[in-house]
């Protein structure tokens, strides 16, 4: 077989390919990219002292998506700034407390009746997106229809008139 300039030259496209996907996988992440603390953290009174910094943002992140918030609900910071300003170890926020006693009481839940949670309680299992716990189940979608949200409904009634 005989190679010709268009094989070489496409060797060595793929060969240059596979070095600068080699070289982007090992090299220092970018500039613009958010620093997250690295333990040890500062102020953590609930979540364990060595948490990782991916750690921690996930649990950040599961905590916003189950109340429907960000980061500024329960952090000092200014919306639209980066997050490097925020001052996340503060406690100013009435809200941070809320949040470390809501902790606290989901993993006594979680430990006091695990035969029965089996470790499943959380943030979402009573928020459902909202900032306060739904009272009442979301009101019932018909069978094929979109839900619209975990909104919280009237209570039934039954044939007396009663809940």
């Amino acid at each position: 077989m005989k190679v010709g300039i268009p094989q070489i030259a496409l060797a060595s496209a793929a060969a240059v390919f596979a070095v600068s996907v080699a070289v982007a996988q090992t090299g220092a992440p970018p500039a613009n990219t958010p620093a997250f603390a690295n333990p040890p953290h500062k102020n953590l009174k609930v979540l364990p002292q060595d948490i990782s910094g991916p750690q921690l943002l996930g649990t950040m992140k599961f905590f916003a998506q189950s109340l429907g918030v960000r980061c500024t609900f329960c952090h000092v910071g200014q919306e639209g700034q980066p997050l490097s300003t925020f001052d996340f170890a503060s406690d100013a926020k009435p809200e941070k407390r809320t949040a470390r006693e809501m902790m606290a009481m989901v993993h006594s839940i979680d430990t006091d009746y695990a035969e029965i949670t089996e470790g499943k309680v959380t943030c979402f299992t009573c928020h459902r997106g909202s900032t306060g716990p739904l009272s009442r189940p979301p009101a019932a979608v018909p069978a094929g229809a979109a839900p619209a949200g975990d909104q919280p409904s009237a209570p039934a009634k039954t044939e007396r008139g009663a809940a």
